[in-house]
């Protein structure tokens, strides 16, 4: 009798352990340190990455992998306040692309979930096999060194002085800035109707605006207004130009008879800092073979962009707005350093471009 409740008691108590070691991410643990595969491997990293568990991810790497902790966090999680920082990693896909039997490279593509919608980055991982485990070589991450430097400021800014500050945003005892949509285009999208074009602020001051649309029937009575949300510039400093587009999903151009349309501006306090230039542009093909617009930006203020969205607006030979496409950009944009941006094309509309405009919303922390 008493051994046998001594032997109850020694297994229950390694029943409760087990169950402990499970629940704490043990099995995972294990499943992640025992990959039998090249792609096993790299999924037990990205669920550790879709879980935040950046020191146990961090500690199954191979050590042929050329970083510390605080880079490989950084690479992955973000840093300055940049849009990584506020997304979650949604969905990781693997597929492997060569191997033999201690080496392969398998491709992930990563799905990062935002307040501004999804974030893609396509990674070539080198995965390499110690005894009977896989383990991701992590490359070492190649991040700007900003050296000390002195930037002179000399940019326009307006004011807005006399408010009344009890008044609600919006509400202005003063005219509007003057502005015109020089252009639009109603274009049939599968399973959306899209409006698009571009609107100019004609005044001297600068305009806070939305472009709205409502698309009509045949006897005027309304099918559904929409507005151009985040496709668009909103704040324009005088004789600035911006694209728009509004998108209408589920609606037919068959049931469109007409639109009316609506620009909407009001005085803002604005700045032309900071500068951020648009180089190496060009229309290529990507590691998904999708076309894009590629090109880099380069922040020629003296402080940080913490979230730089691009909008591009594409023209066709007669120089109409066919499409306007807008991406965001996962890093900060520091100093004077060069950041890779990519927006996607249609493959109807990549056939039918014949020149392209790209332009650079940004937000900061210290203002916006």
């Amino acid at each position: 009798m008493k051994w046998g409740l001594a032997l109850f008691l020694t297994i229950a108590t390694l029943v409760l352990v087990a169950i402990a070691w499970f629940q704490s991410g043990g099995m995972k643990q294990h499943a992640m340190f025992s990959a039998t595969t090249p792609e096993a491997a790299v999924q037990a990293l990205m669920s550790d990455i879709q879980s935040h568990n950046y020191q146990r991810a961090f500690a199954s790497l191979d050590p042929a992998s050329d970083t510390d902790l605080p880079s490989f966090i950084r690479d992955v999680a973000g840093s300055d306040g940049s849009l990584r920082t506020y997304a979650s990693l949604q969905s990781a896909d693997v597929s492997p692309l060569h191997a033999n039997q201690d080496e392969a490279v398998v491709r992930v593509r990563m799905n990062w979930s935002s307040a501004v919608g999804s974030l893609d980055d396509v990674r070539d991982l080198r995965v390499r096999r110690e005894g009977s485990v896989w383990r991701v070589v992590w490359p070492k991450p190649a991040f700007p060194a900003v050296p000390p430097q002195v930037v002179s400021v000399n940019y326009l800014r307006w004011e807005v002085i006399g408010r009344n500050t009890s008044q609600a945003w919006g509400s202005q005892d003063v005219d509007s800035p003057k502005v015109r949509i020089t252009s639009m285009n109603a274009i049939s999208r599968p399973g959306r109707v899209v409006i698009l074009g571009e609107v100019e602020n004609e005044d001297t001051i600068p305009a806070y605006l939305n472009v709205n649309a409502t698309l009509l029937k045949a006897d005027g009575s309304p099918i559904e207004e929409e507005g151009s949300f985040d496709m668009i510039s909103h704040v324009l400093l005088p004789k600035q130009v911006s694209p728009y587009r509004i998108d209408f999903p589920g609606i037919r151009m068959e049931d469109v008879k007409s639109v009316r349309m609506d620009a909407r501006a009001l005085l803002v306090p604005a700045s032309a800092d900071p500068v951020i230039a648009i180089t190496d542009q060009a229309v290529s093909k990507d590691g998904l073979n999708r076309n894009v617009l590629k090109g880099d930006l380069i922040n020629q203020s003296g402080r940080p962009v913490n979230i730089a969205q691009v909008l591009a607006a594409y023209y066709d030979d007669s120089g109409k707005v066919i499409w306007v496409s807008d991406g965001y950009v996962d890093q900060a944009l520091m100093p004077q350093v060069p950041v890779p941006f990519a927006v996607d094309i249609p493959n109807d509309i990549a056939q039918r471009l014949k020149n392209y405009r790209v332009i650079v919303n940004h937000y900061s922390r210290t203002s916006s």
